[in-house]
């Protein structure tokens, strides 16, 4: 059997990991958070071993692996800026690492893990959960098999509303979080980079606490971007009620993704157990692009504007 520990089990990410442990036929043998409304476990590991001091987690760790019944994967799914630590927490106790996105804030981050792969002999893995998407695979299906030379036009709008509590916590800082672009709009760079190539240009026309909006060209898309968590920038259309909109549209067709998300972790974690995880350098381009959103110059004049922004501008 497969041995999981878990960092961040009171984070809103992590009944997905236990889920997804529980269904691969995994084990988890102990779970740290500091702190301690971890209830979820008992739906899934009732008998795995918890701890709120790192210290006490620390030790615990080691005597597994003393002991011959070592932990084979740290799940992690704790804070942004805690992941590189804890990643090199889990390489250097034996284990290999299962990180949530972003799985780091800089690319120099990547570089230093790389050099810790090499020094211990295990691997990082990141969750690209849409890569595993059916309707964002047959969309990338559909470009591969269409004109080479084709560029489309992509319009992505995604608005997740929050409250207060967002800036008080730890993803209101940037330095902890990497702000809106890294923590809500990561994994969506990262879609678009996998299907449509790499990226040749990056323009931000809006960067704010609750909102950010820009302009890029990858090798077969022309992106008109905007995020945003703040209810008062829903788009006019938006249904009454309604506090999220999610809109991604190509050559003006939009692309229904809304659903189909639910096993995708449990995806994500089959791949990584059968030896297709997404590594390092799947994640450097996503994490190289947000980086650079978060000091560009705001250019206006630059690139095309999403259709989207300028309520915001107004707001």
């Amino acid at each position: 059997m497969t041995n999981f520990a878990l960092i961040g089990a009171a984070g809103y990410i992590a009944p997905r990991h236990l889920k997804a442990i529980k269904e691969v036929g995994g084990n988890l043998q102990v779970a740290y958070d500091i702190n301690d409304s971890v209830g979820i476990m008992d739906s899934h590991f009732p008998d795995a071993a918890f701890f709120t001091e790192f210290e006490q987690f620390d030790t615990y760790c080691h005597a597994r692996q003393v002991a011959g019944d070592k932990i084979d994967y740290v799940s992690i799914c704790s804070p942004n800026y805690l992941h590189k630590s804890h990643i090199g927490f889990a390489l250097r106790a034996g284990a290999d690492a299962i990180c949530e996105k972003p799985l780091v804030l800089n690319p120099s981050d990547i570089d230093d893990l790389e050099r810790l792969e090499k020094e211990t002999g295990k691997r990082v893995y990141s969750i690209l959960q849409l890569r595993h998407h059916r309707a964002i695979l047959d969309l990338k299906k559909q470009v591969e098999a269409g004109p080479k030379d084709k560029v489309y036009d992509i319009d992505l709008g995604y608005f997740t509303s929050r409250g207060a509590w967002y800036h008080a916590s730890w993803k209101g800082f940037p330095h902890k979080s990497g702000g809106v672009a890294t923590n809500i709009g990561v994994h969506f760079y990262d879609m678009l980079s996998f299907i449509f190539g790499k990226v040749r240009s990056s323009v931000v026309h809006y960067r704010g606490e609750d909102a950010t909006a820009g302009y890029i060209e990858l090798e077969r898309a022309r992106v008109r971007w905007v995020l945003s968590i703040n209810r008062n920038h829903l788009p006019d259309h938006t249904p009454a009620g309604q506090t999220t909109h999610r809109s991604i549209t190509v050559d003006g067709k939009e692309i229904e993704f809304s659903s189909g998300f639910t096993d995708l972790h449990t995806v994500s974690y089959q791949e990584i157990l059968g030896g297709r995880g997404y590594g390092l350098e799947a994640v450097r381009p996503s994490i190289e692009l947000v980086s650079g959103i978060r000091t560009a110059p705001i250019e206006l004049s630059r690139g095309e504007q999403h259709p989207d922004l300028q309520k915001i501008i107004k707001s």
